[in-house]
This record gives C-alpha cells, structure tokens and sequence, in this order.
C-alpha cells in the first residue's frame, strides 16, 4: 500500500469513529419524556398506515436490488 490507500484509510476510520461518538452523546442528551406523537398515532390508528408505507418502500427496494442484481449478472456471464 502506499501513503495515500494508508491514510485514505486512517481518516477514514477516525470519521467514523467521530460519527459513532456523536451520535452516543445525543442519544444521552434525549430526556426521558413519553413520546407523544406515537401515542397519538398509535390511539387514532394512523401508525399503521406509517408502518405500512414503510414496508412497501422496503419491499419496492428489495424488488429493485435484486432485479438490478439479476441484470448484472446476466452482463457479467456475456462478458
């Protein structure tokens, strides 16, 4: 490796660890109060509707990675 791939990396690794480190100190920062939103969402049924759409952008996600991992592969085997 040279200098470059090497501390390419390092700073890499130090951005992360700078990123896990502030996302630790504002998880401790959050009281610890009831969410309320969730409760009013939860009581007029409406949380449903929000879990549902973010499981049809999940599966739509899912559906278009696995379509795009089929395509690759019918490149690669032609090449």
């Amino acid at each position: 490796m040279n200098t470059k791939e090497i501390r390419y990396r390092s700073m890499k690794k130090l951005l992360v660890l700078i990123i896990l480190i502030l996302s630790c100190t504002t998880v401790f920062a959050q009281n610890n109060a009831q969410p309320e939103m969730a409760d009013m969402m939860r009581s007029s049924g409406k949380i449903y509707v929000v879990i549902a759409t973010i499981g049809i952008i999940f599966i739509g996600l899912a559906i278009y990675l696995f379509s795009i991992d089929r395509r690759l592969k019918k490149i690669e085997k032609g090449n």
